[in-house]
């Protein structure tokens, strides 16, 4: 895993939540613990990423999951932008970051930039 987890604060915690469930979906990444203004979210019981309410003063970040395979990436990118997501970068090839470097990045409800990203060869 490239990181541990994450956190950060959201506008509209049920906005965000809905958005992450359904653009996470695609890498097998779901919510693990949820209250009424959190939720963290993760796989194998690991938690990645904690999301929650009141929004406090703090910039805007990137986050980087890893994917299984190019394909969870381009479903990523078309879940994300489904649930409401604005296009950052579509699905491809970004070989300023490596030779194999795969990703897809949109922006999340609160302005934030995520990212899907294999680092393997397509097979």
């Amino acid at each position: 895993m490239p990181f541990d987890h994450i956190g950060f604060n959201v506008r509209n915690f049920l906005r965000s939540r809905d958005f992450y469930v359904q653009a996470l979906g695609p890498l097998d990444i779901g919510i693990l613990h949820e209250r009424d203004d959190w939720a963290a979210f993760g796989e194998d019981g690991h938690v990645l990423l904690w999301i929650g309410e009141p929004a406090g003063p703090s910039g805007r970040i990137h986050v980087a999951f890893a994917a299984r395979d190019r394909a969870a990436v381009r479903a990523f990118h078309a879940a994300a932008l489904e649930a409401g997501g604005r296009d950052n970068g579509g699905p491809g090839l970004r070989p300023g970051y490596g030779q194999d470097y795969y990703a897809a990045y949109v922006i999340d409800p609160d302005g934030h930039n995520i990212e899907a990203v294999c680092r393997r060869a397509e097979t």
